[in-house]
């Protein structure tokens, strides 16, 4: 990128478990300057949950981000409405790819504070109040086709023992196993739901962990991997409990981060002209947290384990317990109300 010679790399946090992605690391060159190198394999012999496809509708397509960074449209469309698609320079062999980024710097989502996230999501809304653009790769079906295919026992469920383990029984709400019974039972009609709105071209991996802003304010997105059909307000229903599954945001503000992103989501649409139904996109909003069914079942058969993750970090199991069982009562209550308003 910058025809100096490479004089050291560092592998950046990534889901491992994805097929698609061989490495993620950040190069320094030899005049000080730095970017970010993706490699990307196709789909050879891979299998489970995390499988590349070479369907370019499937979610998991491994050429589908090559795409994105050659779509001069969407990469307006986004500059339009505040937000920046990295420049990349993409190079291709037969069985796999590489995607060389600008590396930008500033202050990851990771860290933002209300207004922060206020500001992304109303930028946000500006884009998504452009029409839906399809493309011969865009994804189709994403919110049924990950979440129905996560690799999770979901026989604890009913397994009273499981409910009984001390960091289950100490940390969550007493009400949550009933609310998540309802949510299984009424899984397939969320779906059917959030199918059934409004649709827009959505990010379909929307979370703190993929924005940056930099000095300037200016707003990067990355990680475009799923792109693709997504109903309107799909997006902020992932981006709002994830932020406290991942702990990079306190369960106790959580109905106040949920309000303001709601909020100013709506605010940048209507300030780019969409003049549609709020109360649909509050439905996509809450439906859409569906998406994390198979997340308390892995929870449950994890919680004897001797450490704990969030995010590929090692954090403390009672603080990461509590916030997780307090989000999932959160994101089980907004199924519920969308199930309500829906019937209404």
């Amino acid at each position: 990128m910058t025809g100096h010679p490479e004089v050291g790399t560092a592998t950046l946090r990534h889901n491992p478990l994805n097929a698609v992605t061989a490495t993620v690391e950040r190069i320094t060159y030899a005049d000080g300057r730095t970017a970010v190198r993706k490699q990307l394999q196709s789909p050879g012999d891979s299998t489970g949950p995390w499988a590349a496809s070479t369907d370019p509708r499937h979610w998991n397509y491994w050429r589908r981000e090559l795409e994105v960074y050659r779509d001069d449209e969407l990469r307006q469309r986004l500059a339009d409405a505040g937000l920046v698609l990295p420049e990349a320079q993409v190079e291709e062999w037969p069985d796999g790819a590489v995607l060389l980024m600008e590396d930008i710097g500033g202050t990851s989502g990771t860290q933002f504070s209300l207004a922060e996230h206020a500001a992304l999501t109303r930028a946000f809304g500006r884009w998504q109040a452009q029409p839906a653009t399809n493309r011969p790769w865009t994804s189709t079906g994403f919110l049924r086709d990950y979440s129905t295919t996560r690799e999770v026992p979901w026989q604890v469920l009913t397994d009273d023992a499981a409910w009984q383990q001390p960091l289950i029984r100490e940390t969550w709400p007493s009400q949550l196993r009933q609310a998540w019974n309802q949510l299984m039972v009424h899984r397939d009609a969320l779906l059917d739901l959030v199918a059934s709105l409004p649709r827009a071209t959505c990010h379909l991996d929307f979370w703190v962990s993929n924005v940056i802003q930099r000095p300037t304010g200016d707003l990067a997105l990355f990680d475009w991997a799923f792109t693709g059909d997504g109903a309107l307000g799909e997006d902020i229903g992932n981006y709002i409990p994830d932020a406290v599954f991942d702990m990079f945001w306190p369960v106790e503000r959580l109905p106040e981060l949920a309000e303001t992103c709601i909020a100013n989501y709506l605010d940048g649409l209507h300030e780019a002209g969409w003049r549609g139904d709020p109360d649909q996109v509050r439905l996509a909003v809450m439906a859409s947290g569906v998406k994390y069914a198979w997340l308390l079942p892995g929870l449950l058969g994890r919680a004897s384990d001797p450490a704990h993750n969030a995010y590929h970090r090692q954090v403390d199991s009672r603080r990461l317990f509590h916030q997780r069982g307090q989000a999932l009562m959160f994101v089980a209550d907004w199924c519920a109300e969308a199930l309500n308003r829906a019937r209404r």
